[in-house]
Formats: C-alpha cells, sequence, structure tokens
C-alpha cells in the first residue's frame, strides 16, 4: 500500500478490498480491486474509493491514475446485504463517492475484465476512459433486487448511448459484452483478455506525453459543458483557449512544433 497524504488520512489507512501502488517513474497510479474472486465493493470501500482518488488527484507524482482488478473479474457489483444495513447518511453519500474519478483533474482509466456489473460498471462510467478484454461483461442488474442504479449508472449511460439503449439495459437488467459495448460507445477499446494490460499502459504512455495544464483544462471544459447549451458550451471553450495561450505549455508546444521536436511539457 502506498502512503498517501489526504486530509481523512483515517479512510486510507487500512482499505477495504483494494489497494493502491504509484509508479513515480511512470508518473501512473494504480487503484486495484483486490477481494477475490468477485471483488465485491462493501460500503466502507466506497468511501474509501473516493479518498484514494482524492489523494492521488492531489499527488504531483502521478499524472494518470487506473482503475483495475486482481483477478478475473472487474466487480461483480455491491454487498447486496450492506445496503439494507447502511444508514441513510451512507446511502446519500453512494453517488458522491462514485463519481471520484469524474471529479478527479488527471485522466482516469478503467480497465475492465469479466464481470462488472452494478456498482463496477457505475465507477467504470465514471471515468474517462474504459478499455475493455473481450472477456468483459456490463450490467446494472437492480431491477432483479427491486431497486434501480443509485450512483450515477444509468443517468451516465443515458448520456453515452441515449435513452433507448439504457432502458434495454436498465429494465431488463440486461448484461452486454465487450464488443457491443464498443460499438454502443461505452468503451473505446476492445482487446483480447491476454493485452488488456499492454493496452491500457499504451494509453497511459499516450496521454502522459500531453501537457498537464491542456489536459486538465480538456477533462473539466468537456465535463461542465455535457449538461451546457451549445452556446454557453463553445463560450466556456473559448475562455478556456484564451487561458491557455499564455501558459508556458502553449509556448513550449508551439517552439517544439516549429523546431520539429517532441514537446516537453512542464504543467505551467
Amino acid at each position: 500500500m502506498t502512503a498517501l497524504a489526504h486530509p481523512a488520512q483515517h479512510l486510507l489507512d487500512q482499505p477495504d478490498g483494494f489497494r493502491i501502488e504509484v509508479d513515480a517513474s511512470r508518473e501512473r497510479a494504480d487503484i486495484i480491486l483486490d477481494r477475490p474472486p468477485l471483488n465485491v465493493v462493501s460500503m466502507e470501500e466506497r468511501d474509501q474509493l473516493r479518498a484514494a482518488f482524492e489523494a492521488l488527484d492531489a499527488d504531483e507524482r502521478v499524472r494518470v491514475i487506473v482503475l483495475r482488478a486482481a483477478g478475473q473479474h472487474f466487480s461483480s457489483g455491491g454487498d447486496i446485504a450492506g445496503f439494507l444495513a447502511a444508514s441513510p447518511e451512507q446511502v446519500s453519500q453512494l453517488a458522491w463517492n462514485v463519481a471520484a474519478p469524474e471529479r478527479c483533474a488527471k485522466p482516469v482509466i478503467a480497465a475492465n475484465r469479466g464481470y462488472a456489473f452494478g456498482v463496477g460498471f457505475e465507477l467504470s462510467l465514471a471515468c474517462d476512459f474504459r478499455i475493455a478484454s473481450e472477456t468483459a461483461r456490463y450490467a446494472l442488474p437492480e431491477q432483479r433486487l427491486g431497486q434501480i442504479p443509485g450512483s450515477g449508472g444509468s443517468a451516465r449511460l443515458q448520456k453515452m448511448i441515449g435513452i433507448a439503449r439504457t432502458k434495454d439495459i436498465v429494465l431488463r437488467s440486461r448484461r452486454i459484452d465487450a464488443r457491443e459495448a464498443l460499438a454502443w460507445g461505452i468503451v473505446v477499446q476492445c482487446v483480447p483478455d491476454g493485452e488488456l494490460e499492454q493496452a491500457t499502459d499504451a494509453l497511459v504512455d499516450e496521454l502522459r506525453a500531453f501537457s498537464p495544464l491542456a489536459q486538465r483544462t480538456a477533462k473539466r471544459l468537456l465535463n461542465d459543458g455535457e449538461n451546457a447549451p451549445l452556446s454557453v458550451a463553445i463560450e466556456m471553450e473559448g475562455h478556456c483557449y484564451s487561458r491557455l495561450r499564455t501558459s508556458d505549455d502553449f509556448r513550449e508546444g508551439v517552439t517544439a512544433f516549429k523546431e520539429k521536436r517532441k514537446a516537453r511539457f512542464r504543467g505551467s
């Protein structure tokens, strides 16, 4: 377990069902779900995962965060019994905790194989990129329990794939495979199971090559512009573009382009 700083440090002292690895030489951090065999996510773990993303977002050694899992399955979902035992306060925090990857200023990649059900799917949907092994299966099965997705899953999915396909998944508790998820735009890449780590590594290195400042700005702009009218989104884009024009990274990017060399971005 990598030591991290966070205002609620007690949440990270004894991670429940996951571990964190930081590779400073590659500017990469991995949050690894590790409760075999199905990586069921407990109520306590949701709070801790939020704290982990927040701590890694503030860690200057890290440029890219990867959310992945040990074993054959990403996660079969949440601890069902835990919902009945949870207090109203805990339940009220479900969506906020799961949205931590989305709030993170740094790019977050979900690497999925096997089951990505319930909160496992919802966590993945809150990430910026989803890479799927051909073994991946996605589902929001809450209808089978007399419930609905409670952590943003149906809302995010509807934004991505539209209301008809979202109803097909949610109202039928239907599982979709990795190829269908790729065709529907839920995942950005589908690879053979043995190539999932390699594909994830390649995307991490690709993202690290860009300006950290421009990357953070683009993520925030796209997230904020998702629900804005087109005219407002264009206005926001213009303000962000204007600010970046005065950055050291933009100056370096233009200079490197003129000199036909690789840019050396510093994030300022």
